[in-house]
């Protein structure tokens, strides 16, 4: 609801004024910033830090003039139309001993319930710049006292708003907002917002239309996207490698919960205990019966929850006691309970894609107020024009560094952040530095973020791999099938790819003494020396002199011939064993050892040519008696 001023009506006018604390006039109320910025100009000893550039804004109830009456500005008492103090005509110079001294950031302001922040009398409001000041006239309206004051709300955030927080609206007020007092340098203002808190977890969104890279999971037309837009969230397993969206979907989630009065719990599989679940499922059931309220509970990491501790969430899950949303990097096949697994949907989120990572990117430049150079501009800002102007940005970043932090993110949202944040402060940090040292060639307010700032920050190129998960399978599987399939380049690559990702290279040696029998098998028999060749070389020097050594071996087996008779067929032997109904058939006899006078008694032995003894081929059989006639070479069932 709007609250009128005091100027809209003659008896408000009267009952709402208050006394400046410098020169102790009366005046209504809407006019005293105005008046207060005049006449600290005009008497400059009433400043209490008169150095100071910005001071804390006086709540209501910190001051004693807010409850007394007030009005018009020093503008009009310095050219004589100003009323008569109540005080019994003290001088407008005269210093107040009763009232504090009063700072030029400072409001007096009545006490108007219901004030909205951002109009008189609410949080958001501050004083107004010396411009506004400088005219004769005061505000005939509210309104027009409102503006200038809006104009620095911005400006007064660093002083009582978590500076931790921005959007990107505040952060271009913050950056651009023309007039006003001395402002800090932007440089300093940028460091601010980036001190002690992820830029990662800063600009996470709040709406899904802001989620960006994960169109085939909760994109406009799917089936997801239409249940949490209308509040009918299921149980879900959000299942994708780091920094792909999944804690940012559930906090979107959990934004939209509250807007339709559902609890949200958030707790950690990492350090969570059984205990604490099952608090969170007893009070969920008490919200369900007495207040119809539903529960969500999202669990992070809930692949480090045991078989057992999963289990406490299964009947409350199907009676709907709880919605549960989880979400994991690791194969829910895998890791989650599949009693578990079959009451919830899985939600697979990809890997981000470049342009999304750049969007990303832009997106946290744009909040921070740093602009990027296209390689139309020139190569070295800072040694251009004048810092002093402070609408324009003071921290820049090259086009070309943005693309590089993205590709090097692979994928991983929370990492390009991160980067971007260190490569910026460790640029400040250097700039002030250098500052301090002296021989500026340029204002130390300016700062280039630079492509090899970027990649000095990331260090590495954040190569996906997990060496106990998912990714360990995927990529051993595909090496084994790049080489059977004679393609030594695409070998290689899966083979740098495991090895830069920390993989121990004894495993991928004995992955390919696996491989020279099972694939190349009778084809080359010297694979199998090569291959235990290079096992023996990588026990021998360890990493990173054996990776060569691996390289070699990896080469050699996709370029060999390949046969799997040997494999097959014993496979074929497997499967005969493991299909057979019944006891297993006696060994022959005559196939059978007699070390003792007993056993060649009862037939052991008997029967039996000795192969040497004949300058012919011998017809004998060695298979059991139901087994006679079987091939495994040539036959899969016995």
């Amino acid at each position: 609801m709007e609250v009128s001023g005091p100027e809209d009506d003659p008896l408000l006018a009267q009952l709402h004024r208050v006394q400046c604390p410098v020169c102790q006039q009366a005046m209504p109320a809407a006019h005293i910033n105005a008046h207060l910025d005049r006449c600290l100009l005009l008497h400059p000893a009433g400043l209490a830090e008169p150095a100071q550039p910005r001071a804390k804004r006086r709540r209501p109830s910190e001051s004693s003039a807010l409850k007394q009456p007030a009005t018009p500005t020093a503008a009009e008492s310095s050219e004589g139309e100003a009323e008569e103090p109540d005080d019994g005509g003290e001088s407008e110079g005269r210093e107040s001993d009763d009232a504090p001294p009063t700072p030029s950031g400072a409001r007096l302001l009545p006490d108007f319930p219901g004030a909205r922040p951002g109009s008189p009398g609410g949080k958001g409001a501050g004083p107004r710049p010396a411009a506004a000041a400088a005219g004769g006239a005061s505000p005939r309206s509210w309104g027009e006292a409102e503006a200038p004051e809006e104009e620095e709300a911005a400006g007064d955030a660093d002083g009582e708003d978590d500076a931790g927080r921005w959007d990107a609206d505040a952060g271009a007020a913050a950056f651009g907002a023309p007039g006003g007092r001395p402002r800090a340098p932007a440089a300093e203002e940028v460091r601010q917002l980036l001190e002690g808190k992820p830029l990662a977890d800063t600009m996470r969104p709040d709406a899904l239309q802001d989620f960006v890279g994960q169109g085939r999971a909760v994109g406009p037309e799917t089936l997801l996207r239409s249940l949490l837009e209308a509040s009918e969230v299921p149980s879900l397993i959000l299942w994708g490698p780091p920094g792909c969206g999944k804690t940012t979907l559930a906090h979107i989630i959990a934004n939209n919960s509250k807007k339709h009065s559902i609890r949200f719990v958030t707790l950690s599989a990492t350090s969570a205990k059984t205990t604490d679940v099952r608090d969170v499922i007893k009070q969920a059931q008490n919200e369900k019966r007495f207040f119809k309220r539903k529960t969500i509970l999202f669990i992070d990491e809930i692949h480090r929850f045991n078989k057992s501790q999963q289990d406490t969430f299964l009947p409350h899950v199907e009676c709907g006691t709880i919605t549960l949303i989880g979400a994991t990097t690791e194969n829910p096949s895998f890791q989650v309970n599949a009693a578990l697994l079959s009451r919830c949907r899985v939600i697979m989120l990809e890997k981000l894609p470049v342009e999304a990572v750049v969007a990303i990117l832009m997106r946290a430049v744009s909040s921070l107020g740093i602009q990027v150079l296209g390689s139309s501009r020139p190569a070295d800002p800072l040694s251009h024009g004048g810092g002093g102007s402070s609408s324009e940005p003071s921290v820049f970043i090259e086009d070309k560094a943005v693309d590089t932090l993205a590709h090097l993110s692979d994928g991983d949202a929370r990492a390009g952040l991160n980067g971007l944040q260190l490569a910026v402060l460790a640029r400040l940090s250097a700039r002030k530095t250098l500052g301090k040292k002296g021989g500026q060639s340029y204002p130390p307010s300016r700062v280039l973020v630079t492509e090899s700032d970027v990649k000095e920050g990331l260090q590495r190129s954040h190569i996906l791999y997990d060496r106990a998960g998912e990714e360990h399978y995927n990529c051993i599987s595909a090496l084994h099938k790049s080489m059977r399939g004679s393609d030594a380049s695409a070998a290689l690559y899966w083979l740098g790819r495991m090895l830069e990702g920390g993989e121990d290279p004894l495993y991928v040696a004995r992955r390919l003494v696996r491989f020279a029998s099972e694939d190349v098998g009778l084809a080359d028999p010297s694979a199998l020396t090569q291959a235990v060749a290079a096992y023996q070389g990588c026990h021998f020097i360890g990493m990173p002199e054996c990776e060569v050594l691996l390289a070699q071996c990896v080469v050699y087996l996709a370029r060999a011939p390949k046969s799997v008779e040997v494999y097959s067929a014993y496979s074929n032997v497997k499967a005969c064993l493991r299909g057979h109904q019944g006891p297993l058939p006696p060994v022959p006899l005559h196939l059978r050892n007699a070390p003792t006078r007993l056993m060649k008694d009862l037939g052991y032995g008997q029967g039996y040519k000795y192969n040497p003894a004949y300058s012919e081929p011998v017809e004998q059989e060695y298979l059991p008696q139901e087994l006679r006639g079987v091939d495994f070479f040539k036959q899969r069932r016995c």
